[in-house]
């Protein structure tokens, strides 16, 4: 039974509605909003208690691109949670592949950097009991229309590392889209990895679909974040996308059903919407597990040096 959830990226979309979601749950005891904005973290609460009317949201302030952040927090951290959701995350800005202190992208850190140091640090101190959740995308998988699917060449820590660091690509990127999908396969093949490390937590991949009302497109150029979020509507009324209650649903089901099983990512079984099912069996570099352990090497190259 889980008690107390930490939801990063939670003052805003997926994030909130997952708390607001969670607190239906009456067993919820605590929920831990993990936010960078003190000011709409205080607004986020407000809310979340208006529209609940229960009084069990605490801030804590953590940036995920930050690892002196992250690792406050953690090693400060008084008691062990049950759950966590890695949600914060998105394209990283109009500088996506600009290089953080740490020497990677912007995109992967805001992605992957800090929320693995959150996770490896939460397993290797005890402080997670039950549940942990990584956000992925079906983009990761490739989607017809949407994204080309990513090919990797050999699968070895240093072809992980190129992609954490940029390197990968040997001409400049406009598109976002493209590194993110690189980015989140990562993501999940490290998460797999991990789940194999610590068989008595529960560490799976959700992907939220293709969700409309998010802030995910906050930090694109103007027109471009216009016509994105336009699109995005038309596709709901469409039915090719959904609302950010049916993604944050998705969280939900991830931490609460034990039929979602460790190591896998989870994600739409066709498009970005709709039933949601084992990547492993549309994109079978998802169940690798020799990837797997070199993507985390590879992740773990960046939080340990």
């Amino acid at each position: 039974m889980l008690k107390k959830v930490l939801i990063t990226g939670a003052n805003s979309g997926l994030g909130k509605e997952s708390a607001r979601q969670l607190a239906e749950d009456p067993t919820i005891e605590k929920i831990y909003l993990g936010c960078r904005n003190k000011k709409k973290a205080m607004e986020a609460k407000k809310e979340l208690e208006s529209v609940t009317g229960r009084k069990i949201f605490e801030i804590i302030m953590i940036d995920v691109s930050n690892l002196d952040s992250v690792r406050h927090v953690v090693d400060h951290m008084k008691e062990p949670i049950d759950g966590i959701v890695m949600n914060a995350g998105g394209f990283g800005g109009s500088d996506f592949m600009s290089l953080t202190p740490e020497g990677t992208t912007r995109i992967y850190a805001v992605n992957v950097l800090g929320h693995a140091m959150l996770l490896e640090r939460l397993l290797e101190q005890s402080k997670l009991t039950s549940v942990g959740i990584f956000v992925g995308t079906e983009v990761s998988r490739g989607v017809k229309g949407m994204a080309k699917r990513p090919e990797l060449k050999q699968g070895s820590v240093g072809e992980f590392t190129s992609i954490a660091n940029g390197t990968f690509w040997e001409k400049d990127i406009t598109d976002a889209m493209i590194p993110y999908g690189y980015v989140k396969l990562m993501g999940v093949m490290w998460m797999s990895s991990l789940a194999r490390k610590y068989p008595k937590v529960r560490l799976l991949s959700m992907s939220p679909g293709g969700t409309a009302g998010t802030e995910g497109t906050s930090s694109m150029p103007t027109f471009k974040r216009m016509f994105t979020k336009s699109l995005f509507e038309v596709s709901v009324l469409l039915g090719k996308m959904h609302r950010v209650d049916v993604g944050a649903r998705r969280y939900i089901d991830g931490l609460t059903d034990l039929r979602y099983k460790s190591a896998v990512f989870y994600a739409s079984k066709k498009g970005v919407t709709g039933d949601v099912g084992d990547q492993g069996m549309i994109f079978d570099v998802f169940n690798n597990k020799t990837f797997q352990d070199n993507a985390r090497k590879a992740v773990l190259s960046y939080i340990r040096h």
